[in-house]
């Protein structure tokens, strides 16, 4: 239904006592470009910005399979389905 595309703004990693890292918070920002996009449209975060100019995201991530997978300053598309239910 609708495709977007952010950017990972920030990592914030939780640690037990331990140091065993418990989980994560993702901190996106949709895609944008400080001082304009090329006219002919050869930058595709220009696509996205122009549509949806502003945007943030936020998820905490529970799945030890997911540590450390997320690196500020990777950009991702989020794709939205609605859910019958």
């Amino acid at each position: 239904m609708m495709r977007a595309k952010f950017r990972v703004q920030n990592v914030s990693v939780y640690k037990d006592d331990n140091g065993i890292v418990q989980g994560e918070t993702l901190q996106m920002h949709a895609v944008a470009r400080e001082g304009g996009y090329p006219e002919d449209g050869s930058d595709e975060d220009n696509s996205y910005a122009r549509w949806s100019p502003s945007g943030d995201f936020r998820i905490h991530i529970a799945n030890p399979a997911l540590f450390g997978k997320f690196v500020v300053g990777d950009k991702y598309y989020m794709d939205f389905t609605k859910a019958d239910k």
